[in-house]
């Protein structure tokens, strides 16, 4: 394994022995050019920024994530990556405070997304209540409750987050995952799968079924952490990354992060596999159901790890070339500009 001495990180590949393979849905071109075209309305970014912002390509990961359903419900798997995303851009540069009104905003536009929002407010309330006040259409009553609950823990984990950046906060691993799990996105990111079922709360919310779940979060972190190490280390955002907090806890150098990353990558496989076989019965209707929206959690890494290469999200350009060599050259430090805010905000541009 090259050292970081050489300006090289090896990208170890977690999910050779992942037994799902890459699918990606048949409307991917067509729905993600819809997504694209409402998200790009709002002008959230200026110029330079909405084009680092497209290479990301957020219609294929919906695309690869949800191969299975129908035009209308990836439509609402496309808005969903496109909402995460520019909270993400946006609230990564604030303090918790302000952080914590643009979330509140946000919730509130999920439980009422029938209802104006306020002149003057910042677009994020008008992106998610245009996302909810069309996806929810699509959605079962179980999977639209799903949906604003699991949001809404997300939601309320960027606020963490936000906190731990004006802490100087270090967590440990422990903590880590447990804030990642909802902080990653996770849970919200099943709901597509489940917006034409409707599962009963003693079926969706069973321990081994909430264990599988959790299972995929932390595969999708792992896997998620190793692809962007290298962005947020230039641009001094590592903190919230598990190789870091591995260094910091362990005392390792970054070779001995990511040997500990690959090593638990394969527990938490494992414990997923064994998990599988204790998912109990429910009858022939809820069994069929159970049986697909276990597939699309199943999916849900291999889709994550084909993004993170095919995608300009981590990679640039080079993404299929890098996913073959598995070799990086660390990006050298470059901080933004910590005063610029909201739509003026700096995507960064990869280019290796």
């Amino acid at each position: 394994m090259p050292s970081v001495e050489q300006k090289m990180l090896y990208l170890p590949e977690t999910m050779a022995d992942w037994p799902w393979p890459r699918a990606i849905n048949p409307y991917y071109k067509e729905v993600s050019a819809q997504s694209d075209a409402w998200f790009h309305s709002f002008k959230a970014f200026s110029a330079r920024s909405q084009k680092a912002f497209d290479k990301c390509d957020f219609g294929r990961l919906a695309s690869l994530a949800y191969p299975l359903v129908t035009k209308e419900q990836l439509r609402t798997g496309c808005d969903l990556m496109n909402l995460f995303f520019v909270v993400d851009e946006y609230t990564d540069v604030e303090e918790a405070p302000v952080v914590r009104e643009m979330v509140d905003i946000v919730i509130d536009a999920l439980n009422n997304p029938e209802k104006p929002r306020p002149e003057g407010e910042i677009l994020l309330g008008e992106v998610a209540r245009q996302f909810w006040s069309r996806g929810v259409k699509t959605a079962t009553p179980s999977a639209a409750r799903h949906m604003v609950e699991s949001l809404t823990a997300y939601l309320n984990s960027v606020v963490d987050q936000a906190a731990d950046r004006d802490n100087d906060r270090m967590r440990t691993v422990e903590e880590y995952l447990a804030n990642r799990r909802e902080n990653i996105g996770a849970r919200p990111s099943y709901v597509p799968m489940e917006l034409g079922m409707d599962f009963p709360d003693d079926v969706f919310y069973h321990p081994v079924i909430v264990e599988l779940s959790y299972d995929i979060a932390e595969l999708i972190i792992l896997d998620n952490d190793i692809a962007s190490y290298n962005k947020e280390q230039a641009t001094g955002d590592d903190r919230h990354n598990i190789l870091t907090v591995v260094m910091h806890q362990f005392n390792v150098d970054l070779e001995g992060a990511m040997q500990w990353v690959v090593e638990y990558h394969k527990e938490v496989e494992r414990r997923f596999l064994d998990g599988l076989k204790r998912v109990p019965s429910w009858g022939p209707k809820i069994d069929a159901q159970m049986e697909e929206y276990i597939y699309g959690l199943a999916n849900w890494p291999r889709c994550n790890d084909c993004w993170n290469f095919e995608s300009g999200r981590y990679f640039g350009n080079k993404g299929l070339e890098i996913q073959k060599s598995r070799l990086v050259p660390l990006l050298p430090k470059n901080l933004p500009d910590s005063h610029l805010r909201r739509e003026n905000v700096i995507v960064p541009l990869v280019e290796l």
